[in-house]
């Protein structure tokens, strides 16, 4: 029996996150918005590109929360995107309201789904999730550690010149400008990429990763970034839909992990068929331990507003 993914939000992100589903051949795909017609419309188109990109899966366009019934993975990326000079935080109270309707929808129609949280802020928000469902912290999951890494990885390798599948490299903390890459973690090939580059070079790629999102924001002028935010989301339900059991960041409930608790935050985990299966917990410099519990403040912070 195939496996059932549902995208609510048929936006850029949401759009794109049910294409990369289809042509990886993962399963069925709900394409759910409240705007009528527009889902069923690029639903409509996905399906007749199957003929050309040899993908059989089928596709739906809904606006109506009842055809998410029985979804196996559920990704929310509906929501108010940033626009020029905003920050993720500026959309709090807003995509809150937003994702506490869709978060009750889910609970209703698709009980046992596993849900991965785009909309920004995207960690407050994978709170708000947990919060409101009542679903078990293992269900719900935040995508921002796998995007700021994918950055990251990125911009590292166009500054060495070198493939960015030989980069291993993990960025933790909250998908903000508090964001923690662990440069001392970070190799090409298994060389430490500190002997391949300057620290000046290293300092300033890693602070490029934490602007990157805006950085886009501001060339698009109209809207934010979505290639690759799709791209993570479907990383993370390909994990969980194939049981891959990956190592990698996300952002999830910490109960004292790193010095950290009641929050989702970024941070290493084993993901496969039972959603988190295991937060890792590395030995982490002073300096980078201390950003990180600085990101979760932040985060900690904005939870509190709405709670």
């Amino acid at each position: 029996m195939r496996k059932k993914i549902a995208v609510i939000g048929a936006g850029f992100v949401g759009s794109t996150t049910a294409q990369r589903v289809l042509e990886k051949g993962l399963g069925d795909v709900v394409l759910l918005d409240m705007i009528e017609g527009m889902p069923q419309g690029k639903a409509l188109d996905m399906l007749h590109s199957g003929a050309a990109e040899n993908f059989t899966n089928n596709i739906i366009g809904a606006n109506d929360y009842k055809d998410i019934s029985g979804a196996d993975v559920v990704v929310i990326t509906a929501g108010l995107a940033r626009k020029p000079g905003m920050s993720r935080e500026d959309l709090l109270f807003a995509n809150a309201k937003i994702v506490t309707d869709i978060t009750l929808n889910i609970k209703k129609y698709a009980p046992d789904s596993f849900v991965i949280v785009v909309t920004n802020p995207m960690d407050i928000m994978a709170y708000v999730v947990w919060k409101k469902s009542g679903f078990s912290a293992n269900k719900v999951l935040g995508m921002g550690g796998v995007l700021d890494t994918a950055r990251f990885k990125s911009l590292l390798a166009m500054k060495l010149g070198v493939a960015v599948t030989d980069i291993q490299a993990m960025v933790l903390g909250g998908h903000g400008d508090e964001m923690v890459p662990l440069v001392d973690y970070t190799t090409v090939s298994g060389i430490p990429v500190k002997t391949l580059m300057s620290k000046k070079d290293l300092d300033e790629i890693v602070q490029r990763t934490r602007k990157s999102g805006a950085e886009i924001v501001e060339l698009l002028k109209t809207g934010s970034a979505y290639y690759a935010p799709s791209s993570a989301a479907v990383y993370m339900a390909e994990a969980i839909l194939l049981d891959k059991k990956r190592l990698l960041p996300a952002s999830v409930l910490l109960n004292g992990e790193y010095g950290i608790k009641d929050a989702y935050v970024g941070v290493p985990i084993i993901l496969g068929a039972n959603g988190l299966e295991k937060i890792i917990e590395v030995d982490l410099s002073d300096l980078d331990l201390k950003q990180l519990q600085k990101s979760a403040e932040v985060i900690k912070k904005n939870i509190s507003a709405l709670y």
